[in-house]
């Protein structure tokens, strides 16, 4: 790579040089690289709809089986847990150690006991999106994974998984962004997307009618996210109820032409049991690929609540951003998954 060269999403970056750019005054901004990568996903999105007429037609033609017959198709559990009054309803932890962040924001929530009982499957979602490494805030800090892998197990799950659908490529991306070493030593098993990974289901929402989701998601009886938070290009943020698209197969491209109300229709049908966000890093700018460490801002933060719209209320205004300007905030809150006024709720912060 020479000197004026940005990093660039699928292309492998030297350590040596993502750290002489994180020292330079400016920083190199990947702007341009950054630029091309969403210019991309738009010639994808424009080329897909037009293959398969309108999103609407290629949606309802995957509720048709082989002979045009209607096929009943699986729905997702709903894998919340009931509400404890009074209990604390979200947890903000800062300090300078992820994995303890983890612990004392998990353990305010009631600790994981109360989310995952003996012999229950557990499916963990970080985002797994760049072939970044951690220090590039483009993907979740693996040791936020690791820990609450070791949570997970430690409250006598029988099966976790750790997946998501990587935009560059998946062995790369996993690789690279400390994941995968992380979660298989915590003792997760790690699920990479390939076609036999993915299941067919009935999603029933106002955009998306049916999609192909990773298999741990059918099969798990809870799951807890983890995302990153992210400035976005598309929608203006990347955090908790954005990462859902990381769990879905072929149409995914197609969803931007309507990405808030996507985004909401994903969160509805997911029902998560808790989420996990991750702000040790964020990235200010240039998301969701990054590059730049210019564009990451060190913030050793983790929050957790079970309300993914308020964990996305807060996780704006750690971007400077109002919440009310991003749409999925709105939709989100529109369709009951929770409140944007995340300081109503019972919150218990700790740390400086």
């Amino acid at each position: 790579m020479s000197d004026g060269e940005q990093p660039r999403a699928g292309k492998v970056v030297p350590e040596s040089r993502l750290r002489e750019n994180g020292k330079k005054a400016e920083g190199g901004d990947g702007g341009n690289a950054n630029e091309m990568d969403r210019r991309a996903l738009f010639r994808v999105g424009v080329t897909a709809a037009m293959a398969v007429g309108s999103v609407a037609l290629g949606l309802g033609l995957r509720t048709r089986d082989g002979h045009g017959k209607s096929k009943s198709l699986p729905k997702l559990k709903d894998h919340r847990v009931d509400k404890i009054q009074g209990a604390v309803e979200m947890a903000i932890v800062r300090g300078p150690d992820a994995a303890a962040n983890v612990r004392r924001a998990v353990e305010a929530m009631g600790g994981m006991g109360r989310y995952v009982k003996r012999g229950e499957r557990v499916v963990i979602k970080p985002n797994i999106g760049w072939n970044r490494l951690p220090e590039q805030a483009a993907n979740t800090n693996p040791d936020v994974v690791a820990e609450v892998v070791k949570l997970v197990a430690a409250a006598g799950a029988s099966k976790i998984w750790v997946t998501d659908v990587s935009v560059n490529t998946p062995e790369q991306c996993f690789a690279r962004s400390g994941i995968e070493k992380a979660a298989k030593a915590a003792g997760a098993i790690v699920v990479r997307p390939d076609g036999p990974a993915f299941r067919e289901v009935d999603v029933q929402g106002k955009l998306l009618r049916t999609a192909d989701i990773l298999f741990p998601f059918v099969d798990a009886d809870r799951v807890i996210n983890v995302p990153v938070v992210k400035q976005h290009g598309l929608s203006g943020a990347t955090m908790a109820m954005k990462n859902w698209y990381g769990m879905l197969g072929g149409q995914r491209v197609k969803l931007h032409q309507d990405i808030h109300l996507s985004i909401v229709d994903l969160a509805s049908m997911i029902k998560p049991t808790l989420t996990i966000m991750d702000a040790t890093r964020i990235l200010l700018a240039n998301g969701p690929t990054g590059g730049s460490l210019a564009d990451v801002k060190q913030m050793d933060t983790i929050a957790v609540s079970s309300d993914e719209v308020a964990l996305d209320a807060f996780g704006a205004s750690l971007l400077g951003l109002s919440p009310t300007s991003l749409g999925f905030i709105v939709e989100g809150m529109k369709a009951g998954l929770g409140t944007p006024e995340w300081r109503n709720l019972k919150t218990e912060e700790l740390g400086g």
